[in-house]
This record gives C-alpha cells, sequence and structure tokens, in this order.
C-alpha cells in the first residue's frame, strides 16, 4: 500500500496499447470506488438538511 501512495504523481512510461489499457482501466476502477463512497455521503448530508 506504501509503493501505491508513492507512485501516485509518477508518470509512467507506457510502449503498448495493452499496457495503456490497463493502466486507464485500473484509473476508472479508482474513480469508481471513491465515486461509490463518496456519492452517498454526500447525498445523505443534502437531504438530511431538509429534515430540520
Amino acid at each position: 500500500m506504501f509503493d501505491f501512495f508513492m507512485n501516485v504523481g509518477h508518470v509512467e512510461q507506457i510502449y503498448t496499447v495493452v499496457d495503456y489499457y490497463t493502466y486507464i482501466k485500473g484509473l476508472e476502477y479508482l474513480l469508481c470506488l471513491l465515486f461509490f463512497t463518496f456519492f452517498p455521503m454526500f447525498y445523505r448530508y443534502i437531504h438530511s438538511e431538509d429534515e430540520d
């Protein structure tokens, strides 16, 4: 896990289309994980203000 955080902003040289697709797919999975984690929390926060 420590290696992941050390390489987050690192520019990686991609040689083939398969490497590029794998890299983009990994980024998409991380974005989906963040979205599915934070959107329900944000949605609950937005709608909890109406119940005063």
